[in-house]
């Protein structure tokens, strides 16, 4: 990346970032989104008692809401700069159309990442106070997180630069963005089991599924930063 071309990253990025400090539009939404539904969670889960080891289920439910928050994020983040022109004038200008991919994906990786470490918390006051803790160190959590957010983030601001445009865009990504995260989403639930879990055996499947994880965002986020000028110019 050029001199001219990382000045125009880093003010889109910075840009993005400002603007979101002003409104905490998106951040709130998907930090009350991702704490409603564990709260919805809990109340499923009450009647389970305290024979259920929450560890077991804890992968499938933190993922599946940090799917969601993150469709929710992806969606405000796009309608937010169509409504407000600034879609257009990132057209109108002289950009690089890679680099407002790159912009965008580091902007929604960085949201996603910052409303999940700070909901994550939220999640083991809620169903593991007083009962085992992880089993694994925490490092092996923190890598889960990253790997599976560029995942999210890489192809979800492709799909959402496409459903933006479109009627019914909340649906439309949706429809786009579950099928196309399955794979990530296995892998991501199976080595989050492996770093809850831990224990000598969970080391061998954690890096088996971060390699899943791995593949998935180099595979991913190429075709998306390939296929970004196309769509974002359609």
């Amino acid at each position: 990346m050029g001199s001219l071309s990382w000045r125009q990253f880093t003010a889109i990025l910075r840009k993005d970032i400002v603007m979101e400090l002003r409104t905490r539009e998106m951040l709130t939404s998907m930090g009350l989104y991702a704490i409603l539904t564990m709260v919805v969670y809990q109340i499923a889960l009450v009647e389970a008692g305290e024979g259920l080891d929450v560890r077991l289920v804890m992968p499938g439910l933190v993922w599946v809401a940090f799917i969601f928050m993150s469709m929710l994020g992806l969606n405000r983040s796009f309608v937010h700069e169509k409504d407000q022109g600034c879609l257009e004038a990132l057209l109108l200008s002289p950009i690089d159309r890679p680099v407002i991919f790159l912009s965008k994906f580091t902007g929604n990786l960085l949201f996603l990442l910052v409303v999940e470490v700070l909901t994550l918390p939220v999640f083991a006051f809620l169903f593991l106070q007083g009962r085992a803790g992880f089993g694994g160190p925490l490092w092996m959590l923190a890598l889960v997180l990253v790997g599976a957010s560029i995942g999210i983030s890489g192809i979800g601001t492709l799909l959402a630069t496409i459903s933006v445009n479109t009627t019914g865009k909340d649906i439309m990504l949706a429809v786009l963005f579950v099928p196309l995260q399955y794979p990530l989403l296995r892998a991501a639930v199976g080595a989050t089991f492996a770093a809850v879990i831990g224990g000598p055996d969970a080391m061998a499947s954690f890096w088996t599924w971060m390699g899943w994880i791995g593949g998935f965002d180099i595979i991913m986020v190429l075709a998306a930063f390939g296929l970004y000028e196309f769509v974002i110019e359609a």
